[in-house]
């Protein structure tokens, strides 16, 4: 407790977004936490986003996943991606903000553990290897190391590989990251043996129309999973 009253004199904690002093490590100022918008309260079973109107006790989707296949099961979002959620993301994505990783998986396992069964095992999103160079790290491996330290769930962080190199896909509608996105996931083939027959939780930064994390549950599915759900740090709104 000495040495850590005399780190806490010479670092003391900070808040993640905005360095203002707080009260305790990797948490958020008084501010930014009333600026975050976590997601609570009435949510798309599938994935996650928020809704108006009371929980009626059963599983409800929003208009997109009424309309579009989701080859996923069930989904969570911790933050709506706008604000303060949206620069906790860049900031871990493109910031070397890799002590994020630890905070935000705790926002995630507040939504993720209604996801969890006794047989699963958790699987990031994967980067292909040269973005992986460029960036030196894959956001979504950071925040499913964490993420399994929190819920007590194995970790699989290569059940899932990029084989094919696709271009960014900010700023493209829905159906170009559909497109893009075709055949880009595939699973690892000498990790396929983990994840069949279990229950796969995957694992990613922020969801947008969730043409990524379909490629990886059809990977995931593909591999023999028996079934999969999603959860993200954030998750794009509309109208947020």
């Amino acid at each position: 407790m000495r040495l850590q009253s005399v780190i806490r004199a010479i670092y003391p904690a900070q808040c993640v977004a905005c360095d203002t002093p707080t009260e305790s490590e990797f948490g958020l100022c008084g501010t930014c936490w009333r600026d975050a918008k976590f997601i609570g309260g009435l949510v798309c079973d599938t994935c996650g986003t928020p809704l108006p109107g009371d929980d009626p006790g059963e599983p409800v989707q929003c208009d997109d996943c009424m309309t579009i296949a989701r080859p996923w099961d069930r989904g969570r979002a911790a933050l709506v991606y706008t604000g303060i959620g949206r620069r906790l993301v860049l900031s871990l994505k493109h910031g070397d903000r890799t002590d994020l990783a630890r905070p935000a998986a705790l926002w995630m396992t507040r939504v993720a553990r209604p996801l969890l069964r006794d047989d699963t095992i958790l699987v990031p999103v994967p980067l292909h290897w040269i973005r992986l160079a460029r960036r030196r790290y894959n956001q979504a491996a950071l925040l499913v190391h964490e993420l399994g330290k929190a819920v007590g769930r194995p970790v699989c962080a290569d059940a899932l590989i990029r084989p094919k190199k696709t271009r960014a896909l900010e700023g493209h509608n829905r159906e170009s990251r559909f497109a893009a996105l075709s055949d880009a996931i595939a699973p690892h083939p000498k990790r396929a043996s983990q994840i069949a027959g279990k229950s796969v939780l995957l694992v990613d930064d922020v969801m947008t129309s969730g043409a990524t994390l379909a490629a990886c549950a059809e990977a995931a599915k593909l591999a023999g999973a028996a079934n999969v759900s999603i959860v993200t740090l954030a998750r794009v709104v509309k109208d947020a």
